[in-house]
């Protein structure tokens, strides 16, 4: 697993976590949810043509 994709595990686990915290995902059925926001959160990383440089 190279460091992008382990950038955007770490993202998803803290996103899934308030999820479940704030009651919008439940423990239950939180594999319904996971894999598409790992998804999301990777292409959104992965394409940061947008982003600023840091300095």
């Amino acid at each position: 697993m190279d460091k992008l994709q382990q950038q955007a595990l770490q993202v998803t686990k803290e996103i899934v976590v308030k999820f479940i915290e704030t009651g919008r995902i439940s423990p239950t059925n939180f594999s319904e949810f996971f894999s598409s926001i790992y998804r999301e959160v990777l292409a959104t990383i992965s394409n940061d043509d947008n982003a600023p440089t840091e300095r």
